[in-house]
């Protein structure tokens, strides 16, 4: 029943500031338009408690940089995730996929957020985009939220982390805070089923500029998985399964590209050896 009001909830009053935000953004500047929408996120964090039982602890803010541009690299567990993460900051920025703008006039309220939205499918066209709007986001030394995984993760699992948000890191010269959270016990991805219960999103410590590609990724992949797994209520297991902890997952999108990706590299050899 908690899960059915809450989902009711959920879509009202998401309508309800979907209209607010797309007439606010016909004005000039962004300040109503975000106001509004840290305004509806603070309203729907309610709504997870409230109704659906589900208690956000936010901690470790001390670990992010109070001035100029800094990119906050997420675990995503759930819808939740970033409904908790927009309650905590003022003119957010993102990194989001191309998938959004099929949404009647979302693409008009991305563009006024100077939302950095990129195609799922990748490639240089989605860096070349990338680079393009960041810089803009950094010229206003703004944060920017980006999920490296780049897609919602099965609470316990992960998916490979794609190498975008070192392009990020290396664009802004600046430090990426890795968020670790356990949100997905309570709200799994995208379920309709809420679990009630204890939920914690943590800002970890930053890493700061400087670092090469392998090293950035293994030490951002290594602080979010870690501390997300250390964050799990193996208490209150909710939508976690124990037998999925640590389990890397591929979806079809990441397996079609992997699988071109060797293909790719295997021809490169063949043609080495044969030349």
């Amino acid at each position: 029943m908690r899960s059915l009001l809450f989902n009711i909830f959920f879509v009202v009053t998401t309508f309800l500031y979907a209209i607010i935000c797309v007439i606010f953004s016909f004005l000039p500047g962004r300040t109503l338009m975000m106001a509004s929408l840290r305004r509806y996120t603070r309203v729907m964090v309610w709504g997870m408690r409230v109704i659906a039982g589900i208690n956000v602890t936010v901690s470790g803010h001390e670990n992010v940089p109070k001035d100029g541009p800094v990119i906050i690299a997420a675990k995503h567990q759930s819808y939740g995730d970033g409904l908790v993460m927009f309650s905590q900051f003022f003119d957010l920025s993102f990194v989001t996929g191309d998938h959004l703008e099929k949404f009647l006039f979302l693409k008009r309220i991305l563009a006024k957020m100077n939302a950095v939205v990129i195609d799922n499918c990748g490639g240089e066209d989605a860096r070349n985009r990338m680079a393009e709007t960041s810089q803009v986001v950094r010229e206003q030394g703004r944060r920017i939220l980006i999920y490296p995984e780049g897609h919602l993760s099965k609470v316990g699992t992960q998916h490979r982390y794609r190498k975008g948000v070192y392009h990020l890191y290396v664009d802004f010269n600046c430090p990426v805070v890795p968020v670790a959270t356990n949100l997905g016990q309570r709200w799994n991805q995208n379920d309709f089923t809420k679990h009630p219960g204890p939920a914690k999103l943590e800002f970890l410590e930053p890493i700061m500029p400087g670092l090469g590609k392998d090293e950035f990724m293994a030490v951002l992949e290594s602080r979010i998985e870690t501390r997300s797994r250390a964050l799990l209520d193996m208490e209150n297991l909710g939508a976690l399964n124990p037998a999925d902890i640590g389990r890397t997952e591929e979806n079809e999108v990441a397996r079609e590209k992997r699988l071109a990706r060797e293909a790719e590299e295997k021809a490169e050899r063949s043609k080495d050896i044969s030349t």
